[in-house]
């Protein structure tokens, strides 16, 4: 168990879709002890695994102290008109922007023991689990922007003292 360094925009895992979870074995058990163990600091909403450098698909969420995880998620549904609401990410530190999102989200997996997990909601709750699995695609949310406010954040992003070329 242990809280796992996040990794930062321009690092190559956060470009690329993950790989399926297959069988459960120590490997997936202790991703998702780590999972759950970064997620749970204060201020996170949700991490995904290859934010913390796996190519798997699968991501922790700590929603109105209700934390959790979810393995193979599939994002199945969206509802309502898209909004702007403020986003940031743990991957992109120090920096937020307005991004369109589905105000309410459902997405389905499993858990460890193979059951299947059924998550919904709106609000923080529905834009999380629509951030996290643009992550598992190998999206970043500054890609999703709209263009004048993504070359802001690209510029942003290029002055940040994190940012390494």
């Amino acid at each position: 168990m242990a809280v796992r360094e996040i990794r930062l925009f321009g690092d190559p895992v956060l470009r690329s879709a993950t790989d399926a979870v297959g069988a459960t074995d120590e490997s997936v058990r202790a991703l998702v002890r780590d999972l759950i163990d970064t997620v749970a600091l204060p201020g996170r909403a949700g991490v995904a695994a290859n934010q913390i450098g796996v190519s798997r698909r699968a991501f922790s969420y700590n929603i109105d102290g209700r934390i959790g995880y979810v393995l193979n998620p599939v994002l199945v549904e969206v509802r309502g008109e898209p909004t702007l609401v403020e986003e940031a990410c743990l991957s992109v530190p120090g920096l937020g922007y307005p991004r369109l999102r589905y105000p309410w989200a459902r997405v389905t997996g499993v858990d460890l023991d193979g059951n299947a997990v059924d998550l919904s909601g709106d609000g923080l709750m529905g834009q999380a689990l629509q951030h996290e699995t643009d992550h598992l695609d190998g999206r970043v949310y500054v890609e999703g922007l709209e263009p004048e406010i993504k070359r802001q954040a690209m510029r942003d992003i290029r002055d940040s003292p994190w940012f390494h070329n």
